[in-house]
């Protein structure tokens, strides 16, 4: 049985004030990425100085302007990769670096002298504040943490004066969800008086999920009341940092937005330690599903994951949120006939907004491509293989068709699984446009009777075809040529057909268009209906073919 006895409820927050849940995000936070610290270091495989800074040189594509790029004073790679930045000038002036380090003297001295050169700054200083580490891991009381936290933001402090560029203080009240909020305010407020900051020179109070221990609304709570009662707040960047132990992190930031933060340290898919930190790129699609810019430059996702796959080695799941394979298919036959009608419908109403069933964006708005939205297995439906019959292939077949032919793709489904759309195409055309077997249809000529003949039919016709590839020939009279070659194949053949119903459309615009016609045939002997296909640049053709598909498919041509 499961051992849950073992485990017991964190805290949460007695907060009945929070103002957080009738709020909405507006605009995008300040995004800053981890990838080259928090992503890196979890890595099976770390990234060697080149691919690092080929990520780097992406991130700024992508809009980053404040990026963490390591621990350069407890890892000679992360150093000879920062004074690699600095020393090529490959760092832009808008863009800000982020180095961490722990609050010890000789680390404070050498992240200093990782960052010699450099214009501007954050150095990220952090000491673990939790109750369970204060009591197992450092056995310390509060006022000894706080020291910790003062003293290094004192060395920073002294070090920045004497520093040529502009230096950014951000502290990290680590394990942060895991600390009572009155200690957590404590030694933030020590650390921001140690600082000074100011409105015109903020410095990032950053309180990190580093590991989920709740829901993310009680992160929210945290966060909300951090910000009420901060001392100096307009002096300070109020930044998070979630990481996804409960798979929460997506929310738990989205919340954290909610509830006044001003910026989002994460990664790109939310690579990083364990479960992963925050994925930005989901935060950011979020946002842009909802008609905010997210400021940053997402627009082909198919380009940032083949640079996120080659230098971390870690493959896209299928299912990740708007990155994976799968994401914007649809196998269940009711969601394909959603789609299939949404999409008509944006056409038919010239929407000014995306309004699409099932598919919250448009693929196309990042990079994606139409092509995979429908898979058709044994699960999906008529709408589903009436959608990749329209959308691939220009065919909008009749409501009535629909089931018909779907019926035919489910039994080969059944058979092999998914249907690729190309070989729907091939059983369209085998059951459909290649029936002309034991009746071929060959020439038709029509001549217009009206005003002519005193006769209720105004259209002849003169059909040649074989059947079992014996050439034969009929004329006959009727309303229109599809009426007239329906009565003179019925006499020919001895046959009692009805058309119940007529569809046609062009398949393609321009002087080569072609159109394709529709019959629903019945044979009034045995009650057996079907339908029959003809494409032509003819559409009178086009009907004729139609007919003689539906009869083949009937099987009345073998009588």
């Amino acid at each position: 049985m499961l051992n849950y006895k073992r485990y017991q409820k964190n805290p949460v927050v007695s907060y009945p004030e929070r103002e957080w849940p009738n709020k909405e995000i507006e605009k995008a936070p300040i995004w800053c990425s981890v990838d080259l610290r928090d992503g890196n270091q979890a890595l099976i495989d770390p990234m060697v100085v080149e691919e690092k800074i080929e990520m780097f040189q992406y991130l700024i594509k992508l809009g980053f302007k404040e990026i963490e790029i390591g621990f350069p004073a407890a890892s000679q790679i992360e150093f000879d990769f920062l004074r690699q930045l600095i020393d090529r000038k490959l760092i832009p002036d808008d863009v800000l670096v982020q180095v961490l380090t722990q609050c010890r003297e000789e680390l404070i001295d050498r992240t200093f002298e990782s960052i010699e050169g450099c214009k501007q700054a954050v150095v990220h200083i952090y000491n673990s504040t939790s109750t369970l580490q204060r009591d197992v891991v450092f056995g310390m009381e509060r006022d000894q943490i706080i020291d910790i936290a003062i003293k290094g933001t004192e060395m920073v402090k002294e070090r920045a004066a004497k520093f040529p560029g502009k230096i950014v203080l951000e502290y990290s009240p680590e394990s942060f969800t895991g600390t009572e909020l009155d200690f957590a305010l404590d030694i933030c407020n020590a650390v921001q008086r140690t600082w000074g900051p100011t409105k015109e020179n903020p410095m990032i109070i950053n309180l990190p999920s580093t590991v989920e221990m709740n829901t993310p609304n009680v992160y929210a709570d945290q966060i909300e009341w951090m910000n009420k009662h901060l001392d100096n707040r307009e002096a300070i960047i109020l930044s998070v940092h979630p990481h996804n132990d409960r798979g929460t992190g997506v929310a738990s930031t989205e919340l954290a937005l909610l509830a006044g933060a001003d910026r989002v340290e994460g990664t790109l898919f939310g690579n990083g330690e364990r479960t992963g930190n925050v994925d930005v790129l989901t935060v950011a699609y979020n946002m842009f599903s909802q008609g905010i810019n997210p400021e940053l430059h997402i627009e082909h996702i198919n380009e940032i994951i083949e640079l996120y796959e080659r230098c971390c080695k870690i493959p896209i799941h299928p299912r990740h949120p708007y990155a994976g394979k799968l994401v914007f298919t649809a196998f269940s036959g009711s969601h394909q006939d959603a789609i299939n009608k949404g999409v008509k419908a944006m056409k038919d109403r010239n929407r000014e907004h995306w309004q699409v069933p099932y598919l919250p964006i448009d693929p196309a708005d990042i990079g994606r491509e139409y092509e995979p939205i429908v898979r058709i297995n044994s699960q999906s439906g008529k709408g589903g293989v009436a959608f990749v019959m329209d959308t691939y292939f220009g065919f909008k077949l009749p409501k009535g068709m629909q089931r018909e032919f779907a019926n035919v793709i489910q039994a080969l489904s059944e058979q092999q699984g998914e249907v690729a759309p190309d070989m729907i195409m091939d059983s369209f055309r085998k059951e459909y446009l290649e029936q002309k077997e034991p009746l071929h249809f060959r020439s038709l000529h029509v001549d217009d009777l009206s005003g002519v003949v005193q006769s209720e039919f105004d259209t002849r016709v003169r059909v040649k075809y074989t059947r079992n590839g014996v050439e034969r020939f009929f004329e006959a009279i009727g309303n229109g040529p599809i009426d007239a070659v329906r009565r003179g194949l019925a006499e020919d053949l001895d046959l009692n057909i009805k058309i119940l119903d007529y569809e046609e459309h062009a398949l393609q615009s321009g002087s080569n268009s072609q159109a394709a016609a529709y019959i629903h045939l019945l044979d009034a002997e045995t009650g057996r209906v079907t339908y029959g296909v003809g494409v032509s640049s003819n559409i009178t053709r086009a009907s004729i073919r139609a007919i003689f598909s539906a009869v083949n498919r009937l099987g009345l041509g073998k009588r």
